[in-house]
C-alpha cells in the first residue's frame, strides 16, 4: 500500500526559509514532487521531479524553490527559500507510478508579512 507522509510545514515570515519532506511507502515512482492549494484557488503543480533527475517548477517559484528526491530513502525534498505570503498553502506530495496517481494529506505553509 502507497503512503505519502508530508513534514516539516509550519509558519514562517516573508523572506525565510522551510523544508518539507516527504517519505513515500510502497512500489517506488517515475515523479515525485509537491503541488499546493490555496484557500479558494486550484490545486497547483509546484515542483516535481523524475527519477532521472529532471525537475519542473511553477514560474512563480523558480529560483527560490529547490525539489529533490533521494531514490533509496523514498524520500521528496522541496527546500523553500525567500518565501512570500502568497506562497501560504496547503502542500501536498505527488507521486506517480506510470498512470497512478497519489496523493500525501497535506502539510500547511504560512507565511506572514
Amino acid at each position: 500500500q502507497v503512503q505519502l507522509v508530508e513534514s516539516g510545514g509550519g509558519l514562517v515570515q516573508a523572506g525565510e526559509s522551510l523544508r518539507l519532506s516527504c517519505a513515500a511507502s510502497g512500489s517506488s515512482f517515475g515523479i515525485i514532487g509537491w503541488y499546493r492549494q490555496a484557500p479558494g484557488k486550484q490545486r497547483e503543480l509546484v515542483a516535481t521531479v523524475t527519477t532521472a533527475g529532471s525537475t519542473n517548477y511553477a514560474d512563480s517559484v523558480k529560483g527560490r524553490f529547490i525539489v529533490s528526491r533521494d531514490i533509496v530513502k523514498k524520500t521528496v525534498y522541496l527546500q523553500m527559500n525567500s518565501l512570500k505570503p502568497e506562497d501560504t498553502a496547503v502542500y501536498y506530495c505527488y507521486a506517480q507510478r506510470y498512470t497512478r496517481v497519489y496523493w500525501g494529506q497535506g502539510t500547511q505553509v504560512t507565511v506572514s508579512s
